[in-house]
């Protein structure tokens, strides 16, 4: 997870930008009535595979890692991570939209939720190729306010896969 979501369009060849757009649309279309994938079904999920892989396919940055295109907050507007979307809490305990900010020249990313509960956590990220990083979070905010140090097994993986001026 969109400050980025701005309506800048990149010129690289106009057949491959038509079909970028193309496809980004119909991917917002397949994504819009599912509460960012908490309301997906299997058969949902692997439409939306489906149309991402096309996207992936025309990525027009090869090395994200390396593009200040990634730099700034993103609004996350889909995902099927199940710890994100907050699946077991009821609905109204969920937050309602979630940002992640990244800074590619310092390698550091912050995830934030909007209410009820506005939690953050902040990591370091560690270059594993163009295109992917190791994650090792360092500290949650609950409530935005309470720091807490994370444990050292809290980490993962982030893979860019597609990125241009609106969308990763």
């Amino acid at each position: 997870m969109e400050d980025k979501r701005l309506l800048l369009h990149w010129v690289l060849n106009n057949n491959k930008t038509k079909n970028a757009e193309a496809i980004k649309e119909e991917l917002l279309e397949a994504i819009a009535p599912l509460d960012r994938g908490a309301e997906a079904t299997p058969e949902d999920q692997q439409l939306i595979d489906q149309i991402a892989r096309k996207l992936e396919a025309i990525n027009p940055t090869k090395e994200p890692l390396k593009s200040n295109l990634l730099n700034g907050k993103w609004e996350l507007i889909y995902t099927t991570s199940q710890s994100i979307l907050q699946t077991k809490r009821p609905k109204f305990l969920r937050s309602r939209t979630n940002y992640q900010a990244i800074n590619v020249d310092t390698l550091r990313a912050q995830n934030m939720e909007s209410g009820p509960f506005f939690n953050q956590v902040t990591a370091d990220l560690t270059p594993l190729n163009a295109k992917k990083v190791a994650v090792k979070f360092d500290f949650f905010k609950i409530g935005g306010l309470i720091p807490v140090k994370a444990p050292d097994r809290a980490r993962g993986e982030l893979e860019i896969t597609y990125l241009d001026e609106e969308l990763r």
